[in-house]
């Protein structure tokens, strides 16, 4: 129970860095972001931040970063 507790800590570490630095960057680039957009961050997995902090690089706007998590 000792190395899974460990685990999800390092997890829960990973998703709230990620998270952090992606809204860091989303703001930067498109301004400050609605509370919507923080929740979503604060509440995705890892995995989908990671995705989203590729889309920053060709995105127009803050919409085409998340346009197609709904296709």
């Amino acid at each position: 129970w000792l190395q899974q507790g460990l685990e999800t800590g390092r997890q829960e570490g990973r998703q709230a860095e990620a998270s952090r630095l992606l809204e860091r960057q989303l703001t930067k680039r498109f301004g400050p972001l609605p509370p919507p957009v923080r929740t979503r961050l604060a509440q995705a997995a890892v995995e989908q931040l990671e995705d989203w902090a590729e889309r920053i690089l060709d995105a127009t706007s803050l919409d085409a970063v998340f346009t197609q998590d709904s296709q």
